[in-house]
């Protein structure tokens, strides 16, 4: 009797089971693939029902796609190392897949999917790899939907990494290559795709323009950026993600052009499509981007309002991004206008805390990216896409001759840097040394002079006409001693320590001056000033931990340097390396 019953037991429960593992029809499964897809980026809680009913399928190509597709909505919502478990099932299903064409682009699909992962965690390098991955395996099936993700995602990385041009021809090329192949798409499948071209299109011509240097000449990127814009809204009425990253750019082109007006109303019109949506991120960008509007339009209380906001936001959802850094850059500046130290000191420091921490990573990600563009199979990548879509033969041939020289080049200018580099970091050690060494022996001499009385001020005026007159040895002693003094005082990380200024503080003039610091010091005035303040700079590092984690800015400000080029600049003449560099090699 016990017997039988358990039977029954485990057949019920058997039953049970089959009722809920049960293979969806092909339909079935590409039907949730579409779903997912599209609310992947719109509306997360959906993709994740749509996923979750998928992976309820006993199918392995099922479960892996599932799998695939969870772990980039998980990462969405930032939970990396479910992300991760959720990527590792996907390829276990993958692999228990028979050889066969379908088994080959689902490994693509998994591929994309890594490489938005990675994209979503910043680590650019990584998503690049997958992304040439990928593409290897949709150019073998000649899956053209599939090769324009993919070129479209690493024109995104390009963007990214400051890579414009190359960005902006690629996406040009691909956009006529989505319009050609148009019947291949659904009206929403075409409608995304374009919407995703034109706004990455928009973003490289806006950086293009905000990163040159001889902006003022190049209003016409700015022009190029609005009408992308303006084409991503028109193409994003069911994808508010990318109708809000539109618009808000936008609303920035205004401010750029003085058009403060249109720029508010705008950032307004995010603030109630993102509640409409549920996107916070749409409401904390908007939140920042009207603190700064009312930052450089002087309604400094109003801005306190809406930085504050983003501030809290981020620290709330614990995402310390782009936004809740210039919230705080912000916020610091404010009080410091407003005469409230504590408060600008407590935010410029969660500025300077977090900002070189993503700038390192980021210029890493930059090399990397770089890297392995020039390095990678792209030859083989590109002369597959050309194959299908122009057929020219003899272009193949004289692409693929091009990247075997690019290559070689490469290979060369990483050699020459890596020497370049060993250079550079036996010159800083050797400063290091140096300046250990006589640290003790300057604190003597700085001692020895305070103690010596100090010298008669003689106020003597030549003409210009008697300069080719040698000067009298003892008057050119005066105007060294006196310098030193000032030397003593620190007075050169004064930003108006300027010839004038010197030659009026120990009462001679710059002609006599400027002779006096050539003829004892063997360089101009200029070059002597900032011997001196790159000099402070190093002993600081050397001695002083705190001072290696402020920003190459705040250094340049504090020895009376105008801007963080030129100082930058005059660091890396002296040491061989940049500031940053230094610091963190000492």
């Amino acid at each position: 009797m016990r017997l039988i019953i358990s039977f029954l037991l485990f057949l019920v429960l058997n039953t049970s089971f089959a009722q809920q593992k049960k293979e969806l029809t092909e339909q079935e499964y590409l039907l949730l693939q579409d779903k997912i897809r599209l609310n992947a980026n719109v509306n997360v809680d959906s993709a994740f029902v749509y996923a979750n009913k998928m992976a309820q399928s006993n199918n392995n190509k099922h479960l892996a796609f599932a799998n695939g597709s969870l772990s980039y909505l998980l990462q969405a919502k930032n939970n990396t190392l479910k992300s991760k478990e959720k990527y590792l099932l996907a390829f276990k299903y993958l692999d228990k897949m028979p050889d066969s064409n379908d088994k080959i682009r689902l490994k693509s699909y998994l591929y994309n999917y890594g490489g938005l992962i990675e994209y979503k965690r910043g680590n650019f390098s990584q998503a690049l790899e997958n992304y040439q991955q990928g593409m290897k395996l949709s150019i073998q099936l000649d899956d053209i939907i599939q090769i324009v993700k993919f070129k479209g995602n690493i024109a995104l990385l390009n963007e990214a990494v400051g890579n414009y041009q190359l960005a902006i021809k690629n996406l040009r090329q691909l956009d006529n290559v989505v319009d050609q192949n148009e019947n291949l798409y659904t009206k929403e499948q075409y409608n995304t795709i374009k919407s995703n071209n034109n706004i990455t299109l928009g973003g490289s011509y806006e950086s293009s323009y905000m990163k040159d240097q001889n902006r003022n000449n190049k209003k016409y990127l700015l022009d190029s950026a609005e009408y992308f814009y303006k084409k991503t809204i028109s193409y994003s009425q069911n994808i508010p993600f990318n109708k809000i990253a539109a618009k808000t750019s936008l609303g920035n082109i205004y401010s750029f052009k003085k058009d403060f007006k249109s720029a508010e109303k705008t950032y307004y019109d995010i603030i109630f499509i993102a509640k409409q949506n549920n996107i916070d991120r749409g409401i904390t960008i908007a939140n920042y981007n009207l603190g700064n509007l009312y930052y450089e339009t002087k309604k400094y209380d109003k801005a306190l309002v809406f930085l504050k906001r983003v501030d809290s936001i981020s620290q709330a959802n614990d995402s310390k991004d782009e936004s809740f850094l210039k919230a705080n850059y912000y916020l610091a500046k404010i009080y410091n206008i407003k005469k409230e130290p504590e408060l600008a000191y407590k935010y410029s420091k969660i500025y300077l805390d977090n900002y070189e921490k993503s700038e390192a990573k980021l210029n890493n990600e930059a090399l990397e990216v770089n890297y392995k563009l020039g390095t990678g199979d792209l030859s083989d990548e590109m002369v597959g896409i050309q194959e299908k879509f122009e057929n020219e033969v003899l272009l193949n041939k004289a692409l693929r001759v091009f990247y075997v020289l690019l290559v070689i080049g490469i290979v060369f200018l990483l050699i020459k840097n890596i020497r370049d580099k060993n250079k550079a970091h036996k010159k800083m050690n050797a400063l290091i040394e140096e300046f250990k060494a006589n640290l003790e022996k300057k604190e003597n001499q700085i001692i020895a002079q305070n103690e010596e009385p100090e010298p008669e001020i003689e106020d003597v005026l030549f003409k210009k006409e008697n300069v080719n007159l040698s000067i009298d040895e003892a008057k050119e002693n005066k105007i060294v001693e006196k310098l030193l003094a000032l030397e003593n005082k620190l007075e050169y990380l004064n930003p108006d320590f300027t010839l004038s200024y010197v030659a009026k503080k120990i009462k001679t003039n710059t002609t006599y001056l400027s002779y006096v610091v050539n003829k004892r010091f063997g360089k101009s005035f200029g070059e002597y000033s900032n011997e001196l303040k790159i000099n402070y700079v190093i002993n600081e590092m050397i001695s002083n931990h705190m001072y290696r984690k402020y920003s190459t800015q705040a250094i340049a400000e504090s020895v009376g340097f105008k801007n963080a080029v030129s100082f930058a600049k005059s660091f890396r003449k002296r040491t061989g390396v940049s500031p940053a560099q230094f610091a963190n090699n000492i």
